[in-house]
């Protein structure tokens, strides 16, 4: 492609005409396939060609950009692998073209070509490779004959670089490389700088210190960054300014143990910035203090592991204390950004002003230092709650609730006695503001010290929610369902409604039920996520309700039915219209499965059939969540009726198989199998007719590659549940499923990875059950014969397990690991004598025997009375 028509060619991609932008785009890639080398350098001609169209320039370095970046990182590798497969004399042509552009007159050029550079540079200086490009930018920086925009564009290029390294998979850059670049950028943030190249490069300094541990290491190295980037804190600029302080945040994130000898001075500036500068710079100062809580809070769970394990912690994981130090100055300050509230309720979510991150870094430091918060923060809080200022009672409230999450109970119980009817009141204030923060703060209440507030204030608690449910704004009214959902979850697994058949709740159930249904029609119900609280609040009531309150369920149930039936009506005239319709049907769906796990078959039995054609009308629509929330709450039916679900399965086998085939929404998949369990379990061997069709699925995701692996223990599961249910109608599917637990017990996790050890405990869980519903299954369909060609593998997996115990091992797996050896013993008899007689065998069933958990403790004790059988 020549060098006019390139130009004529990119323009063409900004045409408003869609065929020409079509055409445009299709001819660039036309010349990308044909001969990228060419392609590649006229793009880098284009770019920094004088004289061709600004736009055109630009247009070609990020189409340059483009060729070497991508979000997906299989994509990403291969566009590096096809730079590097470039010969070497072409690149190199390539590179000092773009370079070259980085000097050009023109700001925009400048910039594009600093961009095309760093991707290049992202590339090749990890290898120690491309030696001109620091050299060229540290003349470009330190040169008194480039202007000032040069100078700019330099040290840009070099932070986009050190970022897009830090993003890539990339070698270690070699020190000789960071400290070129390190004293590049020091240069350019010099206090006889420009502010414009002070900020360049203070935001370049900010991406470089993820390379600099070597610099930081060394005392005198580290007191140049640090007295350089103190000075930038006192530019005139306040760009400069946030941006040195940016700087310093990241400093606390990366070498917290090197701030001891910079913490007098970093504790100055942060408290003058935060009170007397302007807000883009005290967010910063306050972010400071903010990630040091952070830091802290890492380090003291650290201590308390290495205490647990008696081991010393690592000098440099060793915890100061810098914000218990601060703690007498660091409140008072925090508590004087709170003051400085935004006047309007609907803040936009984009907006973080500083009243939001003193509230923040205050809630951080309640949970680093946990107890010693309280002394300091309640003589704000009880000298301002009921001040004329709304400003400060608004301030003292939000004190009080950032302070709620840290502190013991004991430390905090009285003042919740104490405030509690203060707040009470506080819910029908003057100001919205002061109300929306008060009934989050009594949300918080309910959830984190519920058994501090009085009894007596029970009934102002709940009506005073209540009655903010409809009159209040969005904002006000969704911490209102905050609260009524925090004080209805501390009602779970409540033993007195048990033994009395009635909690404190029930008798506002009725009135709470319908006030909330009410909150989901108002017309403002998309504003402050309110319609989703409003549900989320009536899930748990009814969740937590006592038995006294079934026959109230039973009359919300036909109600939410019918709404869902009358949601397939709705008009979706927009993209938000159907998105507002698939909500609330997903949500609905979520409300018939609380209800359905509360009831009792005989109660819910005459619904079904509305209920499960609702059901399927869902699942024909193509929205992932409503078809999750849809198969959940048919597992719930399914529990609840038992073998009468067996009418609907007909009816619902092709949106089952549909479920379980849906591969890219792993989550619906998911609740498929968890439906298909539920289901084997309800209506028994009746699953029969329909599991050649399961089974083929089932085995089809576990050899998808592409499955999300989550998926996977569920699926060995399940094939228990169907073998459980089958009996020995299992046969036609057992060596095939046996061959797939098998080769999912080989997948082992390395000894430093917690996120994987966790999933392979969940994997062996669902072997467990597998094996166990298997074996189960056969015994109870008098084919466990089928079994003996299996069971020495099947006991080699049990071998492996107890061979590979951790500190970390899951008991989940001890108990199911015992209940199984416990069911091929009694399902085998005699005849697996030797291969039961082996050490480890008895290794395992004492480690259960000796867990201290009383359901594995009989589990591993009837499991050895078992094999004592079998050994006499």
């Amino acid at each position: 492609m020549s060098a006019p028509d390139l130009t004529s060619t990119l323009l063409s991609c900004q045409s408003p005409d869609p065929a020409i932008r079509q055409a445009a785009e299709s001819a660039l890639a036309s010349a990308e396939a044909s001969n990228l080398p060419d392609f590649i350098l006229a793009l880098a001609t284009e770019l920094s060609t004088e004289g061709k169209d600004v736009n055109a320039r630009q247009l070609a370095g990020l189409h340059f950009k483009n060729l070497l970046v991508a979000k997906d990182d299989a994509l990403q590798t291969e566009k590096h692998e096809r730079w590097k497969a470039l010969p070497a004399p072409q690149r190199s042509v390539i590179k000092s073209t773009v370079l070259s552009a980085i000097r050009s007159p023109v700001q925009t050029a400048r910039h594009t070509a600093a961009q095309a550079c760093a991707e290049i540079a992202t590339i090749e200086l990890p290898y120690k490779e491309w030696p001109e490009f620091l050299t060229v930018l540290m003349e470009n920086v330190t040169s008194t004959a480039a202007d000032d925009g040069v100078k700019i564009s330099s040290l840009e290029c070099l932070g986009f670089t050190c970022e897009r390294i830090a993003m890539c998979d990339s070698p270690e850059i070699a020190p000789d490389v960071t400290d070129l670049m390190l004293t590049t950028i020091v240069d350019g943030i010099r206090p006889d700088r420009p502010d414009s190249i002070r900020l360049a490069a203070a935001q370049a300094l900010r991406n470089s210190l993820a390379f600099t541990r070597k610099n930081m290491e060394n005392e005198n190295e580290r007191n140049m960054i640090m007295k350089t980037i103190c000075e930038a804190t006192q530019c005139s600029d306040d760009k400069v300014r946030a941006a040195a302080y940016e700087c310093i945040v990241q400093i606390a994130f990366q070498y917290y143990d090197k701030l001891q000898a910079y913490m007098q001075t970093l504790f100055q500036l942060t408290f003058g910035t935060i009170r007397n500068d302007v807000e883009n710079v005290a967010l910063q100062a306050i972010e400071f203090w903010s990630t040091v809580c952070e830091e802290e809070m890492e380090l003291n769970e650290l201590a308390n592991e290495c205490a647990e394990m008696g081991r010393e912690v690592p000098p440099e994981s060793v915890c100061v204390g810098y914000v218990k130090a601060a703690l007498e100055h660091l409140c008072p300050l925090l508590t004087e950004t709170l003051m400085k509230q935004d006047e309007a309720l609907d803040v936009d979510d984009d907006v973080w002003n500083l009243s939001m991150s003193g509230s923040m870094c205050l809630q951080l430091v309640a949970a680093t230092v946990l107890d010693d918060v309280v002394p300091v923060i309640m003589p704000f809080v009880q000298g301002n709650i009921s001040s004329e200022n709304w400003r400060n009672r608004e301030a003292a409230t939000m004190a009080f609730s950032c302070i709620l999450d840290g502190p013991s109970d004991a430390a905090l119980a009285q003042y919740v006695t104490q405030a509690m009817p203060v707040l009470l009141n506080a819910l029908s204030d003057s100001n919205d503001l002061v109300k929306d923060t008060t009934a989050w703060t009594i949300g918080k209440i309910c959830d984190l010290h519920v058994r501090a507030i009085p009894g007596d204030t029970f009934p102002t608690l709940v009506n005073g929610l209540a009655s903010k449910l409809l009159t209040e704004t969005p904002r006000v009214s969704s911490q209102a369902c905050f609260g009524i959902h925090n004080l209805a979850a501390a009602f779970k697994n409540d033993d007195g409604a048990e033994k009395t058949g009635t909690n404190m709740l029930s008798s506002y159930m009725p009135s709470l039920l319908q006030t909330l249904l009410q909150v989901v029609d108002r017309e403002d119900a998309t504003e402050s996520n309110l319609r989703i609280a409003a549900f989320e609040a009536i899930s748990v009531l009814i969740q937590n309700s006592a038995p006294d309150v079934l026959n109230v369920l039973m009359q919300l149930l036909p109600a939410i039915n019918d709404r869902l039936g009358q949601s397939f009506n709705m008009p979706c005239l927009t993209n938000e219209d159907k998105e507002q319709k698939e909500g609330i049907q997903g949500l609905l769906c979520g409300l018939i499965q609380v209800i359905a796990i509360k009831t009792t078959k005989e109660a819910i039995a005459p619904f079904c059939d509305s209920i499960m054609t609702n059901f399927l009308q869902v699942l024909q629509t193509k929205n992932a969540t409503c078809h999750e929330e849809a198969l959940s709450a048919t597992s719930a039916i399914a529990t609840t009726l038992e073998g009468d679900f067996l009418k609907y399965m007909s009816a619902l086998q092709p949106y089952l198989m549909a479920g379980l085939r849906n591969f890219e929404a792993y989550q619906v998949c998911t609740c498929a199998v968890g439906l298909v369990g539920d289901i084997s379990r309800s209506i028994e061997n009746n699953m029969q007719p329909f599991c050649d069709e399961i089974m083929s699925a089932l085995i089809e995701a576990l050899q998808n590659a592409s499955l999300h692996r989550s998926v996977k223990p569920p699926v060995l599961s399940c094939f228990g549940d169907i073998a459980l249910a089958i009996g020995a109608a299992y046969e036609p599917y057992l060596q095939l499923s046996l061959m797939m637990l098998l080769q999912a017990a080989q997948t082992r996790a390395p000894d430093d990875d917690e996120e994987l050890i966790d999933y392979v405990n969940i994997l062996r869980e669902g072997i467990l059950e597998g094996y166990t519903g298997i074996v189960q299954g056969l015994k109870d369909g008098n084919k466990q014969e089928l079994l003996m060609p299996y069971i020495e593998a099947i006991m080699g997996f049990l071998e492996l397990l107890a061979s590979d115990r951790r500190n970390d091992y899951d008991n989940e797996v001890l108990s199911k690991t015992v209940g199984l050896i416990g069911d091929i013993a009694s399902s085998l008899g005699p005849q697996i004598k030797p291969l039961i007689n082996k050490p480890f065998v008895i290794q395992l069933l004492k480690e259960g025997n000796e867990s201290g958990d009383q359901n594995i403790m009989g589990t591993s004790q009837w499991a050895m009375g078992v094999v004592s059988q079998i050994m006499v």
